[in-house]
C-alpha cells in the first residue's frame, strides 16, 4: 500500500493522478481503466477541494492498494471535512438533455458506473471513500 497526504486542492489533482498512475504502471493497467480511475480521481478530489473544507482547506490522504485475485485496484480518499456522502445523491436522469437536467450529480454517477465497487464511510472524524477497479 502506498499513500499520499495532500492539501486537497483542485491544482493537487493532477499531483495525486500522477501519483496513482505509477502505481498503475507498475501493474500494466489497461490504458481504459487508467482513464477511468483519472476520471474518477478528478471528480472525488474536485469534490473534496470545493466542498469539504468551505471556505477554507484541508489534507486529504490518498491510499493505494494493489489486490491480486482479482488483480484489482482500490484507491481510499480520507478527509476530515465536514461529513458527506456522496453515494447518498441520487442520480441524474440521463434520459434529459444537459439543458433539462437538474445540475449536480453527474460526476459521481459516472464514478459508480465505471468502478467496480464504491463505499463510504464516516469514521473518526473522517470521510473515507473507496473505490475498486478490476484490471
Amino acid at each position: 500500500m502506498k499513500e499520499l497526504t495532500i492539501e486537497a486542492t483542485v491544482k493537487n489533482i493532477e499531483t495525486v493522478t500522477e501519483f496513482v498512475n505509477t502505481q498503475l504502471e507498475e501493474l500494466n493497467c489497461p490504458a481504459k481503466a487508467v482513464a477511468q480511475i483519472d476520471v474518477a480521481i478528478d471528480e472525488l478530489l474536485g469534490n473534496i477541494a470545493y466542498y469539504a473544507y468551505r471556505p477554507g482547506t484541508g489534507p486529504v490522504t490518498v491510499r493505494v492498494e494493489v489486490i491480486k485475485d482479482p488483480l484489482s485496484v482500490i484507491l481510499t480518499f480520507i478527509d476530515q471535512g465536514v461529513p458527506y456522502n456522496p453515494l447518498e445523491t441520487s442520480d441524474p436522469d440521463i434520459s434529459l438533455s444537459a439543458e433539462d437536467r437538474e445540475i449536480g450529480g453527474l460526476g459521481i454517477y459516472i464514478v459508480k458506473k465505471s468502478m467496480d465497487d464504491i463505499s463510504y464511510e464516516y469514521k473518526d472524524g473522517k470521510n473515507i471513500l473507496k473505490i475498486k477497479k478490476k484490471v
